[in-house]
């Protein structure tokens, strides 16, 4: 071998190897838990803190703010890295029209203990104790969900979790494979798909995960239960053509809400009253149908949930 080869070996070698070493850190950066203190819910929830067990592990810490009796109650999943104050907004304006309100933090974010993020997998068993917590502080309640990003995709990845009469989806991502690359490809480009999959590779040995149990779209058919799915046309954590794959998959009742203009961003701030206006009708319908008054959606909307305007 000609010493210029070796050298291109050698720069190959080292190349790769400082990939492995940067993916590997940079794997433990995505997965390491974020702690915060919380602290009391504001007083316009009128809410109380709240503390049970997941089997995932962790104590699942949160707010619940009781509602008016038939009114109905919700449960609040936040994003990947966030808390239970990133769904604080959407139980304020939950909380005037009288339903029930349950904000939790998953484990490995907030005040829940966790050791690691899993993007959706032990997430998914803390969604399931939240339901059961969540039926047996309201009883007799129709009960729905709005997850958001993380929090959507451990919904639908819940196993054995206690039948919802309502579901709103937002930003979820259809496969992990996909979300890791979409994230990638926006700040890395080209290099980005290529560091995905050693990024993809280091799940099973760090988490104990295969990337094949963190497939939303494998159990979004599964959700027995009327949904609404949102997602802003300019995501590009996850691409609102992989929303439109996902929706397709759903079973009806079902309705997708493309948000003009919306990036990976809080749905509900970007699109402030519509994003309200929206939500209230969709739960209204199926969680407190007598006491909603809103107008029939079939008057104003086109089958795929846009304004016909």
């Amino acid at each position: 071998m000609g010493k210029l080869a070796r050298r291109l070996l050698v720069v190959g070698i080292t190349v790769v190897g400082t990939g492995v070493v940067l993916a590997w850190v940079l794997g433990g950066q995505l997965c390491a838990p974020v702690p915060r203190q919380i602290g009391s819910a504001p007083i316009t929830l009128d809410a109380t803190d709240i503390v049970f067990s997941s089997t995932s592990g962790s104590s699942i810490h949160g707010w619940l703010s009781r509602g008016l009796v038939g009114h109905g109650a919700v449960l609040l999943l936040h994003g990947v890295r966030g808390d239970r104050r990133d769904m604080l907004s959407r139980a304020e304006f939950l909380h005037r029209q009288g339903y029930a309100a349950l904000l939790i933090d998953f484990q490995a974010h907030g005040e829940s203990p966790g050791r690691q993020i899993t993007f959706g997998d032990r997430e998914s068993r803390d969604v399931v104790a939240a339901l059961e917590y969540l039926r047996r502080s309201v009883p007799g309640e129709r009960v729905g969900v709005i997850g958001v990003s993380l929090g959507a995709a451990a919904f639908v990845l819940a196993d054995s979790k206690p039948p919802v009469d309502a579901v709103v989806l937002e930003s979820m991502y259809p496969t992990i494979e996909q979300a890791v690359t979409d994230r990638l490809k926006l700040h890395l480009g080209s290099w980005g798909p290529l560091l995905g999959r050693i990024l993809l590779v280091q799940m099973h040995p760090r988490l104990g995960i295969d990337p094949d149990r963190l497939r939303p779209i494998d159990r979004v058919a599964k959700i027995c239960a009327p949904l609404l799915m949102i997602s802003g046309t300019r995501d590009q954590h996850t691409l609102i053509e992989e929303t439109r794959v996902l929706f397709a998959s759903a079973v009806a009742p079902k309705e997708l809400w493309e948000v003009r203009g919306a990036a990976h961003v809080n749905l509900h701030r970007f699109a402030g009253a519509e994003y309200e206006r929206r939500v209230s009708e969709f739960l209204g319908r199926y969680l407190n149908p007598a006491g909603s008054g809103y107008p029939d959606r079939a008057q104003r909307l086109d089958g795929r949930g846009n304004d016909d305007r």
